[in-house]
């Protein structure tokens, strides 16, 4: 089950106090003071774990708390510090300050930490309060408080390529041709109901991630179907291969499918405005083969005169075109990666 938003509460753990203890040796029952330091509150730590895909175990478990500190201790024996709370996370997410909307992390590297909530000091022992005119004092601190919050988790895919486009425009299809990934597939709107995963290996050294994202509808920016749920998975990839149906069975015109899904990207976020795109024309087989190599030239010179892109051509079904489109989205992807890592983008919200 993929799960990319979750809310969880939590709590680091308190400072242990500091003890008041004085030593009492045999004909000195009022020696000088020898109380420990109590021992830190365990931290909540989130972690990058690239074996993690989802954000699942934080449905099922809403609280997480680190342990306590431990008080300190006669002989000057500090007390144990609290274990910390080590929360793993698939790369792509996102936490937030549930109530402020602070962005608290944003993990994107393997082994990446990010301290959420800090446990409490321990508290001083008495004997830290000695001084020549007070030798035997009984003062000691409490330790530190605990931290509660509530954190809001989002998982943002991180992928090279997204795939893009209308219900059934043979999204799934396309990633089964390119990658092992086994999405359903079906005859029917909406048979992809959360982003699946897949790695196209081109050679030995190079491969891509794909990610097949379930069909956009027009008003997606506007929250309309599962819009937002879905756009916030593009954000993250490098380039988008925007798939369109070749001869839609309703007579609707490519061009305008090709519109509708620009315009949501754009009035999602700018940065989706401004991701590079890779037009294909899927599905060339369900052509009828005797005016098949007319229509897709009339298609290809529409786009170029109306829309100022050149569509590769597809088939997910028989593969045809598939490796030109993997070519080309390898090549645009290594030049945007390039221009990234030259300027950092900041991600937007």
């Amino acid at each position: 089950m993929f799960v990319d938003t979750a809310i969880i509460s939590i709590r680091s753990g308190k400072g242990g106090k500091g003890s008041a203890h004085l030593l009492r040796l045999k004909g000195n029952a009022k020696g000088g003071p020898d109380g420990g330091d109590g021992g830190k509150g365990g931290d909540i730590v989130v972690v990058g774990d690239p074996h993690v895909d989802t954000l699942i175990q934080f449905g099922y478990r809403p609280h997480w708390f680190a342990e306590d500190g431990e008080a300190g201790s006669r002989k000057s024996c500090a007390g144990k510090a609290g274990s910390d709370c080590v929360l793993p996370v698939p790369l792509g997410s996102q936490i937030f300050d549930a109530d402020t909307d602070e962005l608290l992390a944003d993990i994107t590297q393997p082994g990446q930490r990010a301290l959420v909530a800090r446990g409490g000091e321990g508290g001083l022992g008495n004997e830290h309060f000695k001084s020549a005119v007070h030798q035997t004092p009984i003062e000691s601190t409490p330790g530190g408080p605990a931290i509660e919050r509530r954190l809001r988790m989002e998982l943002c895919l991180i992928a090279d390529v997204g795939l893009v486009g209308l219900p059934n425009a043979g999204k799934s299809t396309f990633l089964r041709a390119t990658t092992r990934a086994q999405p359903k597939v079906a005859d029917y709107p909406f048979t992809t109901l959360a982003p699946q995963l897949g790695i196209a290996d081109l050679t030995d050294d190079r491969r891509l991630v794909i990610a097949d994202l379930p069909g956009l509808i027009e008003g997606a920016s506007e929250g309309h179907g599962l819009g937002h749920d879905f756009l916030k998975h593009i954000e993250r990839t490098r380039v988008i291969v925007h798939v369109l149906d070749a001869a839609p069975a309703d007579g609707s015109d490519p061009l305008d499918s090709h519109r509708t899904i620009r315009r949501e990207l754009a009035e999602f976020s700018d940065h989706l405005a401004r991701t590079r795109e890779i037009v294909v024309l899927n599905k060339i087989d369900l052509i009828d083969p005797a005016g098949r190599d007319a229509h897709v030239r009339d298609l290809i010179a529409r786009f170029e005169v109306e829309r100022g892109v050149r569509p590769l051509i597809a088939s997910g079904a028989t593969k045809e075109g598939v490796r030109q489109v993997l070519e080309a989205a390898w090549d645009l992807t290594r030049r945007v990666r390039g221009a990234t890592e030259a300027t950092p983008r900041q991600t937007q919200r």
